[in-house]
């Protein structure tokens, strides 16, 4: 072994963090040295929690192309939530890989330039694999996908769990299922890296093996104003699981676990209303609610977006569900909205909001939520929302939007049927 090999080996031994200051990941500090490592010299399934916001992500994806480059024999599957997740961090493994960094590495270790024989939005294979398999050394999956016949020598997980697991009883069911189901997966001598953060004391967080955790409070990432900012932002509970680590009962929390539906039907001809954002850090919210006896049937969905870029969506959400009236505050845009909305055909009824946000909220949607049951496709992000309402929270957009309209359903609003001419 030359000189400079030695030199590298020890360097990716000791501070692997500086192949991340190179590729442009200049937050990474030295705790991370100890993730990475981690990563690239354990012999055990490990799983490392980490709260939010930690770069636990980003320490995989530096390790993921040490091992492309290190071990290029050995084949790695590597599973998010959703499609979508998988292929934000192939793409950010490729860049690090078609560093000038990445290709002075590979030229010191093995004299050859790095070339990606296999790139797409989820497969890398280079140049340096000699082995016969036909598998790619990376292969990027969302959890829910097909896993038969596939086999791997390093199972990775990176946030499997999320908000989905914490107002969805049936979502933390599924993953916990499949994340069994990869144990098939494993190639004999092959090991897990786990990495992510709790949601809800049942999810599959539970069942994964050799946890070693690293709260807000050690890796010391996040200072005591932003912390403050944080916890008066979501419910203690909230926190606890995302930047704590651990799950406690929230004594103040005002709604519980949301009930779902899969009768789509029985929300047709319901009546809507629209919280709107004109800018800032508010967010648009959008919901529907039709009664049925004593059940109240329930569709929302959140969007950090100025209104006029949500119109699209929210009116195909109208069609798709046919709902009737849509409620406007007509306070602050003196009509806009209302315009907008009558400009493609829905319906709306314009209304001035007098009463104060934290007792509406507390008057009408803590009174009817025990008797509200979701359509499944309702935004995970719009009932985290409501979950994490209190007096001081930061965000009261969706929880807002909902009362409101338990409001004109208590009210007995009038509502315009879905007339199907958007």
């Amino acid at each position: 072994m030359t000189p400079k090999q030695v030199q590298y080996l020890n360097l990716i031994k000791k501070e692997p963090v500086k192949f991340g200051h190179w590729t442009g990941f200049k937050d990474l500090v030295g705790i991370h040295n100890e993730w990475i490592r981690s990563f690239l010299f354990g012999n055990e399934d490990q799983t490392l929690l980490a709260h939010r916001g930690s770069y636990k992500t980003t320490c995989l994806a530096i390790a993921i192309a040490l091992l492309i480059v290190l071990q290029p024999n050995k084949n790695i599957i590597f599973f998010r939530k959703t499609d979508t997740d998988v292929i934000e961090i192939v793409i950010q493994v490729k860049k690090i890989l078609l560093s000038d960094y990445f290709q002075k590495l590979t030229w010191v270790m093995f004299g050859v330039d790095l070339v990606l024989l296999k790139e797409n939005s989820y497969e890398i294979d280079t140049n340096l694999k000699t082995s016969a398999r036909g598998t790619s050394q990376l292969l990027g999956m969302g959890i829910k996908a097909s896993i038969t016949g596939k086999h791997a020598d390093i199972v990775i997980t990176d946030d499997i769990v999320n908000v989905k697991d914490r107002v969805s009883k049936a979502e933390r069911e599924y993953i916990k299922l499949q994340y069994q189901e990869l144990q098939n997966v494993k190639n004999r001598g092959g090991r897990f890296i786990n990495t992510g953060t709790p949601w809800h004391k049942e999810d599959a967080i539970n069942s994964m093996p050799n946890v070693t955790k690293y709260d807000c409070y050690q890796t010391g990432l996040i200072n005591k104003e932003q912390l403050q900012k944080l916890r008066d932002s979501m419910s203690p509970s909230l926190f606890a699981a995302n930047y704590e680590l651990k799950h406690i009962a929230d004594a103040d929390a005002m709604f519980s676990t949301p009930k779902y539906t899969s009768e789509t039907e029985l929300i047709y001809d319901g009546l809507a209303h629209t919280d709107a954002s004109y800018g800032g850090s508010d967010a648009t919210a959008f919901t529907i609610l039709k009664k049925q006896g004593d059940r109240i049937i329930g569709f929302g969905k959140r969007w950090e977006k100025h209104v006029d870029d949500c119109l699209s969506e929210i009116a195909a959400y109208h069609k798709e569900y046919r709902a009737g009236t849509v409620h406007v505050e007509n306070n602050a845009d003196k009509g806009y909205l209302a315009k907008e909305f009558e400009s493609i055909n829905v319906p709306t009824n314009r209304y001035h909001e007098s009463q104060n946000k934290f007792i509406k909220i507390t008057t009408y949607l803590r009174k009817y939520w025990s008797q509200i049951e979701w359509l499944e496709d309702t935004d995970p992000e719009y009932i985290s929302e409501i979950l994490d309402y209190t007096e001081n929270a930061e965000h009261d957009d969706s929880p807002d939007s909902a009362a409101s309209l338990l409001r004109a359903l208590e009210n007995k609003t009038t509502v315009k049927l879905f007339k199907g001419g958007l």
